[in-house]
């Protein structure tokens, strides 16, 4: 006896997104049966129990067509579907802010009172801490590694698009907030070695120089590109060395060789924490309230998008945040949580590789009879 085995590939045949398997009987074991089921037939009367046994299997297998469906559900991976439309949507959304954010350095700038005027305040860790003068250009370069290391890292995950667009909303919720505490409250400079660019007042020709200089150079004073003060409250370069750690540790395996590579990362970015305020760049609230906004913000969305049953919820209080809204367009076919998967940033499309038609994959397995 032999069966034939056949399998269905196309995605329109299969319902609730499974595969259907078919399993056929051999043409060499009909005329045994219809033999044996005449045999039957003639030698005994159509009332006896055998001959009603086979018409019974013969109408049996007529009924069911010769084959069994057996559906295999579809793989968890196949409910995290891309739409980098909407990763596009959240990048504008974070380049927006950023924009915005400059341009509200350039407003606060003209607010910020003579440090000749109004000295720095006193803060506690400068008291105790003195100016180390090269210490924010440390920061700067441990932030840019970090930032390379989370592009490199992001361009290798298999969900990147879901990725990719929860870290430009953060990052432009982040700067959204930080320009909104900016211009509510103007700080004086922290420390009088502080040089900030002449006002300008109503030239606003000059300006926008200064907005697109500011854009260019990454707001980086490395870079020659930050001359103006008043963003202190609260730090960027806090926010970013923060989210890019949490994003690293996030999407990354729990292996050891991995937990080397966390451990690192946490170095860079306390690091250039630390050597903020040995620079004396920003005051101490700065750092402190930069590291929680972006720390809860972060585990505040991803406790949303992890637990499927919390959003559904009636009693969570996490859903009564103003960007809710927001997060359910973002996350409303994330059915699961994203898996911490790589694959090549570069592949050939699967089409490439399927044959127009319909295609099977046949199996044939014998039995020597």
């Amino acid at each position: 006896m032999a069966a034939s085995h056949l399998l269905d590939e196309r995605e329109d045949d299969r319902p609730n997104g499974g595969y259907h398997v078919m399993v056929t009987m051999d043409d060499r074991t009909r005329p045994s049966m219809a033999t044996a089921s005449g045999d039957q037939a003639d030698d005994k009367p159509d009332s006896s129990k055998p001959a009603r046994l086979v018409r019974g299997f013969r109408k049996a297998l007529r009924k069911n067509q010769d084959y069994v469906r057996i559906t295999i559900p579809k793989s968890s991976s196949s409910h995290l579907p891309s739409e980098w439309w909407k990763t596009g949507i959240a990048f504008i959304w974070a380049g927006f802010n950023l924009v915005l954010t400059t341009v509200m350095i350039t407003v606060v700038h003209e607010r910020v009172p003579d440090k000749s005027i109004s000295p720095p305040l006193p803060d506690k860790f400068f008291d105790y801490v003195p100016r180390v003068e090269w210490a924010f250009s440390v920061t700067e370069v441990n932030g840019m590694i970090l930032v390379a290391l989370w592009f490199i890292q992001w361009l290798f995950l298999k969900h990147r698009a879901i990725v990719g667009r929860r870290f430009f909303f953060l990052q432009g919720m982040l700067y959204l907030y930080r320009m909104v505490t900016m211009y509510v409250t103007t700080l004086p400079v922290p420390s009088m070695h502080m040089t900030c660019a002449p006002k300008l007042y109503s030239d606003s020709h000059g300006k926008i120089k200064r907005v697109l200089q500011l854009v260019s150079g990454g707001g980086l004073s490395i870079t020659g590109s930050h001359l103006m003060c008043g963003d202190f409250l609260y730090s960027g370069h806090t926010v970013m060395l923060t989210l890019t750690f949490l994003f690293i540790q996030e999407y990354s395996p729990r292996s050891r060789l991995w937990r080397c590579y966390h451990a690192l990362c946490w170095l860079l970015s306390a690091v250039g924490v630390v050597f903020i305020l040995m620079a004396h760049e920003h005051y101490s609230v700065d750092v402190v309230v930069a590291y929680f906004i972006t720390s809860r913000l972060f585990y505040w969305y991803h406790t949303m998008a992890n637990n499927q049953a919390l959003r559904d919820s009636p009693h969570n209080y996490l859903s009564r945040t103003w960007w809710n809204h927001v997060f359910n367009f973002l996350e409303k076919n994330v059915k699961t949580t994203v898996p911490c998967t790589f694959s090549w940033p570069l592949s050939l499309p699967s089409a490439c590789f399927k044959n127009p038609c319909k295609s099977y994959s046949i199996v044939q397995s014998a039995r020597d009879e």
